[in-house]
């Protein structure tokens, strides 16, 4: 058997590309299986003559040889598979709960100290001609449900490979494993929520409900970095859910709008939200919470959320307090996440016609793993007249929001993650802040010289220029930290407590980028512990402590903790999140006057 030195080399380089790609997609044993025996097969093969055919034979032979591996890549892509409510094999199952539209059980956390319920559905599945209209209320079932398994995520551009990309370069947290050969199920029938309460009976409990981000157009309830049960371990009950996303949950057309008996459309996702709270308020009671005790949490695009039911006149009553991260639509122009309706009706017909459709009937009939690829990004939310009745910011001018308190606040690295291809070097530095600031960016590079990244916050070398660093700065406060002093200093006007927090904690996995306040202040480090040290965990503790108290009083401070002063605009004070957890001056305060401006003259 003769074999070529460089067929070997060839081979291997080879092996290992296709290798990368089964494990970073999460393809099943049956990939592994037929790469191995593939790579035996063409190796005997070469060392029983191939090795000495013509060259352009070899080549055609290696051309066959990718191609069907490549083929063995997409027959073994991951099975869709629903996420179990709790690690633990054959869990303890609870007792029986009985809600208005049935009787149901859970199961308990493997220290039994914790019960689970996933999967209660409060909504009808909005699916068919339900599609594209109000969510309707869920139906009744017969027997006992067993709640003990996540639902499908809403539907999204569903990714594995990416999402592990992400793990790696992100989250820093991907590991080589053989359990986790399958993606998450998907299904436009997804209005379900998830409970976390303490064990046993319970009376009167508060109760956190959690909106998730992902810009409106992904994520999901099963994500362990906002999971209930280590809160729910200390005392209070925690609700998240799914809610419809992108062309399903934001998508606007006019004849939407007529045939609804409330004149609304654009905001399916936002409705969904709604009637999952109300569904909190009917019946957390029955698993121990108090109705009257709820707080609306969200991250990112849940923080805008958050923000929007706090203004909807279809959510007051349903919940006392609010917590927000990383985002808010109180700008009088939000920079993201919300738009006006003719943008949202515009990029409607937009859809018709890429569709090739002429009525909304007609897209009611497309699949929907079809449609979820639609080329336009419906990632806002708008002035319906009905959910949202005007510009959020009047609603606070005029005292009609929801919430009595707020918690809220923002990331030292916010906008890095979204600008990462983003060359910024000196010359072009001002120009790039044009489109943040107009005609007031020249002063913004005057408060915020140019700069590059700092070291430990480069995403991609390259394209990080001289003045990266800074442009991160400005652009993280317009996105991100200007909705939260705005919020904060319009909620205070009506003398009602807020207390804002600037997290810029560093660590192995998300730092302080977009959303890596999440798992600390949930209590989920332990689940990548790897990455946290003592003093990331000692953080963590102290941030559920202010949550806890705040859910529970609406005010976060309490006895061994440092104090958290109530917002006062005039004082430019934050509480820091960090090794040492203190209040501190606001880094962007100084820019908040120009983004005013801006703002104002727009």
């Amino acid at each position: 058997m003769k074999i070529r030195k460089g067929f070997v080399v060839i081979l291997i380089i080879v092996l290992l590309v296709f290798a990368l790609v089964l494990e970073l997609g999460h393809n099943t044993l049956f990939g592994w299986a037929a790469l191995l025996l593939l790579a035996v097969g063409f190796f005997v093969l070469h060392g029983k003559g191939l090795s000495e055919r013509k060259w352009y034979f070899r080549l055609f032979a290696w051309f066959c040889f990718i191609v069907v591996l490549a083929g063995v890549v997409r027959l073994s892509e991951p099975k869709a598979r629903r996420i179990p409510a709790v690690d633990v094999k054959n869990p303890v199952v609870t007792e029986e709960v009985s809600v208005k539209q049935g009787r149901l059980t859970g199961v308990f956390n493997e220290e039994k100290t914790v019960e689970v319920f996933a999967g209660i559905p409060y909504a009808k599945p909005p699916v068919g001609s339900l599609r594209w209209k109000e969510p309707q209320e869920p139906d009744s079932w017969d027997g006992v449900l067993k709640c003990d398994t996540f639902a499908p995520m809403s539907m999204q551009q569903q990714n594995v490979f990416m999402d592990s990309l992400n793990s790696v370069f992100g989250y820093h947290n991907f590991k080589i494993s053989l359990k986790d050969n399958f993606k998450e199920a998907m299904s436009e029938d997804s209005l379900y929520l998830n409970i976390w309460k303490p064990a046993g009976e319970k009376k009167d409990l508060p109760v956190l409900v959690f909106i998730h981000g992902g810009s409106l157009t992904g994520g999901q309830s099963s994500f362990d970095a906002y999971n209930g049960e280590t809160l729910a371990s200390k005392g209070i009950i925690v609700v998240n859910f799914a809610y419809r996303l992108n062309v399903f949950g934001y998508y606007a057309n006019e004849k939407l709008s007529e045939e609804s008996p409330n004149g609304t459309t654009g905001n399916y996702g936002l409705l969904d939200q709604i009637q999952a709270l109300k569904w909190v308020k009917e019946n957390i009671a029955a698993f121990g919470g108090n109705p009257d005790e709820i707080t609306v949490a969200g991250e990112s695009a849940g923080a805008s959320s958050v923000n929007a039911v706090c203004v909807s006149p279809l959510a007051k009553g349903l919940f006392k307090r609010a917590v927000a991260e990383s985002s808010g639509i109180t700008a009088k122009t939000p920079y993201h996440t919300f738009r006006p309706l003719e943008k949202a009706l515009e990029m409607g017909k937009n859809i018709m016609e890429e569709f090739g459709v002429n009525s909304v009937e007609d897209l009611r009939e497309i699949p929907a793993e079809r449609i979820v690829n639609t080329r336009f990004t419906n990632s806002a939310m708008t002035v319906d007249g009905y959910a949202i009745t005007e510009q959020p910011y009047l609603t606070y001018e005029k005292g009609n929001n929801n919430e009595q308190a707020l918690l809220n606040g923002f990331n030292a690295h916010e906008a890095d993650l979204f600008s990462m291809l983003n060359k910024v070097t000196t010359e072009n530095y001002e120009e790039s802040l044009k489109g943040i600031l107009g005609d007031n960016a020249k002063k913004a590079t005057e408060l915020f010289p140019p700069e590059p990244q700092d070291k430990n916050y480069t995403i991609v070398i390259d394209a990080r220029g001289d003045a990266k660093g800074s442009y991160d700065k400005v652009l993280s406060a317009a996105w991100f930290t200007y909705s939260h002093y705005n919020w904060s200093r319009l909620l205070a006007k009506q003398n009602k407590d807020v207390y804002e927090y600037y997290f810029s904690m560093d660590n192995k996995s998300l730092g302080s980028f977009h959303a890596g306040e999440m798992p600390y202040l949930y209590g989920n480090l332990f689940r990548h512990a790897e990455k946290y040290s003592d003093e990331d965990n000692a953080l963590s503790e102290t941030m559920q402590s202010y949550l806890l108290n705040f859910v529970k009083t609406g005010n976060p401070n309490g006895e061994g903790l440092p104090e958290w002063k109530r917002f006062n605009e005039n004082e430019k004070q934050v509480l820091e999140f960090n090794k040492t957890v203190k209040m501190t001056d606001d880094p962007f305060y100084e820019l908040y006057a120009l983004i005013d401006d801006y703002q104002n003259n727009k």
